[in-house]
């Protein structure tokens, strides 16, 4: 089973659980456990091959079906009945696939830096890493994409976040999580966003230059879909304006709730 770590609150019956993305680890969402466990329980999970999740036993591909079960698995493990999800970045796409299996366990989604689909300029970047990836080394590809998606000075602190959690994940397992990548757009083509009926929010970096005009796009085609775009902000809201993303995501659940 994967690594997960439980943070119990007194009172409360609300659930969060935190999807960190590819190359992350559970450790990213160190700006959110304080506040989060202030008002409800909280479960934080490291994915297969990430953090402490290393050493699980793996296939030779992965997909994102098999992430998801992997997740669920540990959702039911702990009688969880019924959860809020928060995602970053490649982890929005696990919860989309969390929903398409079990939606019953799934009550609200909120995502940071979501991926809903590939417009040009990320398609081409993909592309030029799956070209790259037999001739560099992967730490050297990794930190490329971290400083393309997020290139500003203000992004640094996130994008060195990133590439030192990067660090801990294996070679193999870096090739296998950047295979995924090569389905990502027929994957992200059959994501039907029109039959998601959970609560969702989308919080996003005015800077995501890379992602967040498909989020207005799909936030446009759904009610029931917010969208809070914060300004002087890149791709992982949750650590470059913690205090904004903490805010805006707790009262959406305290609204729920």
């Amino acid at each position: 089973m994967l690594y997960f770590k439980k943070v119990l609150h007194p009172t409360s019956k609300e659930w969060c659980v935190f999807i960190h993305g590819a190359g992350g680890s559970s450790n990213i969402w160190y700006k959110q456990v304080k506040p989060y466990s202030s008002n409800f329980n909280i479960l934080l999970i490291d994915l297969r091959g990430h953090g402490k999740s290393k050493d699980l036993k793996t296939s030779k591909n992965y997909t994102f079906e098999m992430i998801a079960e992997d997740v669920i698995e540990v959702v039911q493990f702990n009688k969880i009945k019924e959860a809020n999800f928060v995602g970053v970045s490649l982890g929005t796409i696990i919860i989309y696939q969390i929903f398409a299996l079990n939606p019953s366990i799934v009550k609200s989604m909120i995502f940071s830096g979501a991926i809903t689909q590939l417009n040009i300029k990320s398609r081409l970047l993909l592309r030029a890493g799956r070209i790259l990836n037999p001739l560099l080394p992967y730490m050297v590809l990794y930190s490329l994409l971290a400083r393309i998606i997020m290139p500003r000075h203000n992004h640094r602190k996130s994008r060195l976040l990133f590439i030192n959690e990067a660090k801990k994940v294996m070679t193999n397992e870096f090739n296998r999580w950047f295979k995924l990548t090569g389905r990502l757009t027929r994957y992200l083509n059959k994501v039907e966003h029109n039959n998601i009926n959970k609560p969702t929010l989308y919080i996003m970096g005015s800077e995501d230059h890379l992602f967040l005009e498909p989020v207005k796009h799909i936030v446009k085609k759904n009610d029931i879909f917010l969208l809070e775009i914060v300004p002087n902000c890149g791709h992982v809201v949750n650590v470059e304006q913690a205090e904004i993303f903490n805010d805006l995501s707790i009262d959406f659940i305290k609204q729920i709730a």
